[in-house]
């Protein structure tokens, strides 16, 4: 059995996290001593892991506490498992589309500052974005 520091360590995370873990039910409450302290079991470690593990996938707690649930009902299956992270994947493709649409309308602008730095005084006011918020007025 190991106590919240311990745990904290071991995992690399900090102790407040375990607790809002445990607040947000995404752990069970673990065993106590007489004294109130915490001990968590080798199955909490890997559960607090595998939380660990999906965070860093991109999944969100909700996402995660979806997946823990499915395994606690024994219903997570290898299906369950696909469309949820194939559900994933196809958020992180839109998020990338969008990032992309950005670089490609930042990338213009970007390029005609170096255009005035190169030939401007650096004391000079920069009019660039409020040429373009003329050519591109904002969308409702």
């Amino acid at each position: 059995m190991f106590k919240v520091g311990e745990v904290s360590e071991i995992l690399g995370i900090n102790p407040q996290t375990i607790y809002f873990y445990e607040r947000i039910g995404l752990i069970p409450s673990p065993q106590r001593t007489e004294a109130g302290y915490r001990l968590f079991s080798q199955d909490d470690l890997e559960r607090i892991s595998f939380i660990i593990r999906g965070k860093s996938l991109g999944l969100t707690l909700a996402e995660i506490q979806d997946i823990l649930e499915l395994k606690h009902q024994r219903s997570l299956t290898c299906q369950a498992v696909y469309e949820r992270l194939n559900g994933k994947l196809t958020q992180i493709r839109d998020k990338i589309d969008k990032l992309q649409a950005l670089h490609d309308e930042l990338l213009p602008i970007v390029q005609e500052c170096q255009t005035h730095l190169d030939r401007t005084n650096s004391e000079q006011q920069c009019v660039i974005l409020d040429n373009y918020s003329h050519k591109h007025p904002p969308t409702p």
